[in-house]
């Protein structure tokens, strides 16, 4: 049998002994819990509530904006069943600072208590004594979220979808509003005061891994990849449905050549190995790690395989490594690969390093034509003037 047992202050009857004296050590909570197998439990900031085996919610302890959902506001010493909810099967209960939440098992939502912030979600600011039926236009509900620290309410739905409603960064909800997030954790990490989690976290580990973790987990596998490239004497294994549905160049390739007769390794003698590497494990992760100058060459595969994304994260990455020696190897390759928008970045840094930069030794070594070039666009930006 699951029993109860209640600890702490208790200035309001939250321990549930009957008298209002604070309880130093874990004590039963027995009265009408005597007999009965409790499945969850929930503490507001001063009241408390359990829900039975048998799906019936009892609540203790204070009770001055109705979160005990008795129908009163008068405390309770003892626990007391919520008689409004009789009938239902109660799964989940949840509790905010002085406002409940029920989830029954059909995933109808229940909301009462305290409704300053429009935490109960009914659409306007007044507490409710008794459980109010809630969310009753939207598709069934299987999680309900609500934290003893704040004014802020939770709801997933079976199709994944996030509500959140009441107090938000200061600001009040008053119905539920559909959020951009996949779990109810994210509305109190991101939108209580403060940052919070309503339940325990977890450290255990998870075996289960996501589509994307799965294929990031395979990518240069030699125990389930069917094809490999080599690369400066190097092999690397991926998979040819992966390689496929990610890439426009190797669909073309394999529907316009590859027959069950060719030999399973591709030779590339046009890009170095670090670069066609970290091109595969793009397709596989959708990231790139790479040094800026490394990523020029990438860049250059980007460009010739039509990788647009590729080729944005690429610049992004060389905007994050220039520095005064590699600017202007920067600006000749921005230039080669017609990446228009890195070029302008990488000119403008040079020129706001003009004097560094025409010190270095790639600023001499560069081509003639750029050279000359950069000379002229300088000129014209204004770089020599005194």
């Amino acid at each position: 049998m699951s029993a109860v047992y209640a600890w702490g202050y208790n200035n309001c009857g939250q321990v549930g002994s009957g008298s209002t004296a604070n309880q130093p050590t874990p004590r039963r909570v027995s009265s009408c819990l005597q007999n009965k197998v409790a499945v969850s439990i929930t503490c507001g900031q001063t009241s408390s509530l359990a829900v039975v085996d048998n799906g019936e919610v009892y609540g203790w302890g204070y009770n001055g904006n109705g979160q005990l959902g008795l129908g009163n506001n008068g405390n309770q010493l003892t626990p007391c069943r919520l008689a409004a909810l009789q009938g239902f099967c109660v799964q989940q209960i949840v509790s905010g600072y002085a406002h409940s939440l029920a989830l029954t098992d059909e995933g109808l939502l229940y909301a009462w208590g305290a409704n300053t912030y429009g935490q109960l979600g009914t659409g306007n600011k007044s507490n409710q004594l008794s459980p109010l039926q809630i969310m009753t236009e939207k598709e069934r509900i299987v999680e309900i979220a609500a934290c003893h620290s704040t004014h802020t309410s939770a709801a997933k739905t079976q199709s994944g979808q996030v509500y959140m409603w009441g107090q938000c960064r200061g600001q009040s909800i008053v119905l539920p509003h559909l959020t951009h997030f996949t779990c109810t954790d994210d509305v109190f990490a991101c939108f209580a005061t403060p940052s919070v989690m309503w339940r325990l976290l977890s450290m255990e580990q998870d075996d289960f891994l996501t589509v994307a973790q799965s294929l990031k987990k395979e990518f240069d596998n030699p125990e389930t990849a069917d094809l490999k490239f080599c690369v400066d004497s190097k092999y690397i294994y991926v998979h040819k449905a992966v390689l496929k549905i990610r890439c426009e160049h190797f669909r073309s390739m394999f529907q316009s050549h590859w027959n069950e007769d060719m030999k399973e390794v591709i030779e590339i003698d046009q890009f170095s190995y670090p670069v066609y590497r970290s091109f595969l494990e793009f397709l596989y992760t959708d990231n790139v790690e790479l040094p800026p100058e490394d990523a020029i060459g990438l860049l250059d595969l980007a460009t010739s395989y039509c990788e647009n994304r590729l080729k944005r994260l690429c610049q992004h990455i060389i905007k994050r490594g220039i520095t005064v020696e590699n600017a202007f190897s920067l600006l000749s390759a921005a230039v080669r690969y017609d990446a228009e928008d890195l070029e302008e970045f990488c000119f403008k840094f040079c020129i706001n390093h003009l004097t560094e930069v025409t010190q270095t030794a790639a600023f001499w070594q560069i081509d003639g034509n750029l050279l000359k070039d950069f000379i002229c666009r300088a000129s014209r930006y204004g770089a020599f003037k005194n």
